[in-house]
């Protein structure tokens, strides 16, 4: 299990010193995910499970993680972690083909997670928008600042085409401020994206994805904050919120079997980011190819253990849809 943050993918010998207190925050929160995942894994029969960490972090129980050789490069180190253990399960952002490299590190026959091609697409919001609006679903275009059309909406974000989650969004009430930032971004060889602000409730999708198709886990509200420069913020989010045997949940459950449909490749757990708006329902704002932060949330609270379904959406032997073990606890799922 690895996941990037906490395996060792930023080095703090090269980051700035302002940003330490900053990183050493970012590897606490990281540390959530492949734990739950880690902990949902040694729960099931016959499964050994060893965790990548980093230098940076003390850990309790050393036996069970392992970190990078000193000088190793991130993908060296998983490509040969990969080869010493059966599956690897990859937690990696987009940005920069990160996530895509660390795939071909792994290779697909032991990558747990979305296929290539799911990867490549959803790594960018403008491809994803363009490949989604194919089958007439309701996504965010990309706007062209010079088109007639972009000035229309009310408001406007620019973000990076490959950023994960709010990373670098800002929010403008002004088209002219808007595509300024946009400019000044593209000038700077950022990749950005200007695209129309979709008014509305910020959700997020859970789902398990195999090649026989896709089922909705849960519809999760995402805290979405801003700050008084319009500084979108993203600050987590509440799993399981709305009742998917309800009108809205089985509206957006349709929409989220479509986008699966739609999107070849999408395997094991994937989430995809909506909008929902109060004229034209879903929206999609992007699509998350690999494990979110809502599974840490589901893992915590949630009856059913996520994992052996991931397991059974990848044919792992010994796992299969129709014996998916459960897990009993309190929790709101």
């Amino acid at each position: 299990m690895f996941e990037y943050l906490t395996g060792g993918g930023i080095d703090p010998d090269v980051a700035s010193e302002g940003s330490l207190a900053d990183l050493s925050v970012l590897i606490v929160e990281g540390r959530v995910m492949p734990d739950a995942i880690a902990s949902d894994l040694r729960a099931l029969r016959g499964i050994d499970v060893m965790v990548a960490s980093s230098r940076f972090e003390q850990i309790d129980v050393p036996l069970t993680h392992v970190k990078a050789q000193p000088g190793e490069a991130v993908t060296r180190f998983v490509a040969r972690m990969a080869r010493q253990h059966d599956y690897a399960c990859i937690t990696a952002p987009e940005c920069d083909g990160l996530l895509l490299r660390l795939h071909d590190a792994v290779g697909s026959a032991r990558w747990l997670g979305c296929a290539k091609e799911a990867i490549r697409v959803a790594s960018s919001k403008s491809a994803t928008a363009v490949w989604l609006a194919l089958p007439r679903l309701a996504v965010t275009r990309s706007l062209e600042p010079d088109q007639a059309f972009a000035s229309m909406a009310s408001r406007w974000v620019v973000k990076p085409d490959d950023g994960a989650g709010g990373l670098d969004t800002q929010r403008y009430d002004d088209f002219d401020a808007a595509r300024a930032e946009y400019e000044a971004r593209a000038e700077a060889g950022r990749n950005p994206v200007l695209q129309a602000w979709i008014d509305g409730d910020p959700l997020s999708l859970s789902m398990i994805c195999s090649d026989e198709g896709a089922r909705l886990v849960s519809i999760n509200w995402q805290r979405i904050g801003m700050s008084d420069s319009g500084i979108v913020q993203f600050d987590g989010v509440d799993v399981d919120r709305i009742d998917r045997h309800g009108p809205q949940g089985r509206a957006l459950e349709r929409f989220a079997l479509r986008v699966a449909q739609a999107l070849p490749g999408l395997r094991g757990f994937a989430g995809i980011d909506v909008v929902w708006h109060p004229e034209r329902g879903p929206v999609v704002i992007e699509v998350n190819p690999r494990l979110t932060v809502a599974y840490a949330e589901l893992s915590k609270y949630g009856a059913r253990n996520l994992a052996a379904e991931l397991l059974a959406a990848h044919h792992v032997p010994g796992f299969s849809d129709d014996a998916l073990p459960l897990r009993v606890s309190g929790g709101t799922s």
